[in-house]
């Protein structure tokens, strides 16, 4: 693909658009995944970009968790519900969370695969959502989208640096509130144990909840493990989870994001009653929070904990109750959570990569510097035709700041570098694709993103078919949050150099 036809490349000044952006059903289970409308990969707009539900082989588990190391273990659920949570990585680089179930949980593969297609078919940006199952002899295991950025309880009682601030805390109560309201609409109204170890971040830190909860632990299976104290009475006195019950327990979860502690809903009714809602509150919040707002949320939290029943609000009370409550919608949940923007690296293409294309991969800006430096100028033979008249001095004086800019460029001086290689690309008197992959990775390690792109993209209109103009434009969109186009950009790189590995120019 030419470089000046780019779909990336609209002008000579480079101006910049952006884009829009396993197996089949089993012969075990009766229902096929609902049709969503979907993007151009084939995702749910609401699903945050999550893959079609599927069945996996129990080898593929295997290999993701690293056999189910310990070391992948991410959440152990106890002698009661022993069913361990680990992470893995698939071929396809994507992480994953892999619940796997006792031998005895789930005797009859049938009733465990239509119980997973059922969860399966739910699609939100507000799920951690279920995209597969595996039903392998006498495994049991389901497969989610893997959360990175930890538990609410672990944010709220083991906090490290810093407490959850108020407006975040509102943020979760209303983004799980949408959560189960979505699981009602869709017939999925019960969920199992709801609490603060069902509340996970993701990678940009917004919270989600969990899918593991819509299913049980086994066929008769306890839905809570947890101390009775926060147990619903309706639980208590039939055994049964209802629709009301996950409302009590959402309370238990406004409860723990009022106060920052697991405290027992009889203890906290009784402060609410005594309007001693100050000493309900978090200290480490430090009394910044608005007063009036946590009176609204003492208020639902005391509504959802009611003894009867029906005297708790549904879903919809609890969406349009806390939707008035979120004062900074345009502030990014990561930055209110204290933690680091995520950068995500292209998907790996599904086929051996040279050094230069695992450096891209892996968005390992030390490595492809390296390379850079190792392959010199060996790729820009044939770039130019230069007539005897054109070696003046100004030719040489060029060719100086080039030799500065390498300078530069191997002892990591990369100001200088972008510096030098200006001084270079601005004569115009001679184009080198490697001046403008070298001045990319510059930007990219100056925090320029777009100047990186628009150079990678400048080298390609050089030489086309150059598979490192690809590479570097890969991070470029990487770094810009442009994932599936990155992906696109790493695949088309390793598409060329295999080209070029049967005879083709170099890398």
């Amino acid at each position: 693909m030419g470089c000046c036809d780019s779909k990336f490349l609209t002008s000579e000044s480079t101006h910049l658009e952006k884009l829009p952006t396993h197996h089949q059903q089993p012969h075990s289970a009766s229902r096929a995944p609902a049709h969503h409308p979907s993007l151009p990969d084939g995702s749910d707009p609401e699903s945050g970009a999550a893959p079609p539900f599927s069945e996996f082989s129990f080898s593929d588990l295997k290999t993701a968790t690293n056999n189910f190391s310990s070391d992948y273990i991410v959440s152990e659920s106890g002698e009661k519900a022993p069913n361990v949570v680990y992470k893995g990585r698939l071929n396809n680089r994507r992480w994953i969370a892999v619940k796997k179930f006792t031998k005895v949980a789930w005797p009859d593969p049938k009733q465990f695969a239509e119980e997973a297609w059922g969860v399966g078919k739910l699609r939100h940006r507000r799920l951690a959502n279920l995209i597969g199952y595996c039903c392998d002899g006498d495994e049991r295991l389901l497969v989610a989208e893997y959360m990175p950025t930890d538990t609410l309880a672990k944010h709220l009682f083991h906090w490290e640096n810093q407490t959850i601030e108020w407006a975040m805390r509102l943020r979760v109560a209303f983004h799980i509130a949408e959560a189960l309201d979505y699981c009602s609409t869709e017939g999925r109204p019960l969920y199992h144990d709801l609490n603060a170890y069902r509340v996970l971040f993701d990678e940009d830190g917004d919270p989600r909840l969990s899918c593991f909860g819509l299913m049980r632990n086994s066929r008769d299976g306890k839905s809570y493990s947890t101390n009775l104290a926060y147990t619903p009475p309706e639980y208590l006195r039939n055994g049964r989870v209802t629709p009301e019950s996950v409302i009590y327990s959402f309370g238990t979860v406004l409860l723990d994001l009022l106060s920052g502690k697991h405290i027992p809903p009889s203890h906290a009714l009784d402060m609410i009653r005594g309007k001693n809602i100050i000493l309900l509150m978090d200290s480490h919040l430090e009394g910044k929070f608005s007063t009036e707002e946590a009176t609204v949320v003492v208020n639902l939290a005391s509504q959802c904990l009611q003894y009867e029943p029906r005297e708790r609000p549904n879903r919809k009370d609890l969406v349009s109750t806390l939707a008035p409550l979120q004062t900074k919608p345009d502030v990014p949940s990561y930055v209110m959570l204290g933690i680091p923007k995520h950068e995500e690296a292209p998907p790996t293409p599904q086929r051996p990569l040279s050094a230069m294309g695992e450096a891209c991969s892996r968005m390992d800006l030390t490595a492809i510097h390296q390379i850079l430096v190792m392959t010199h100028y060996r790729d820009d033979e044939g770039t130019n035709e230069l007539s005897f008249q054109e070696w003046t001095q100004q030719m040489r004086d060029m060719l100086e700041a080039r030799k500065r800019g390498d300078y530069a460029f191997r002892d990591k001086d990369f100001k200088a570098a972008i510096d030098c290689y200006s001084q270079f690309i601005d004569v115009g008197t001679m184009v080198s694709p490697t001046v403008f992959a070298r001045r990319s990775l510059c930007y990219l390690l100056n925090e320029q993103p777009d100047a990186a792109l628009r150079d990678a993209m400048q080298a390609q209109c050089v030489y086309p078919d150059w598979p490192t103009a690809f590479y570097m434009q890969s991070v470029a969109l990487a770094k810009l949050d442009m994932h599936k186009d990155a992906g696109d950009m790493l695949n088309e790189a390793t598409t060329l150099e295999e080209k070029r590995q049967r005879g083709g120019r170099g890398s």
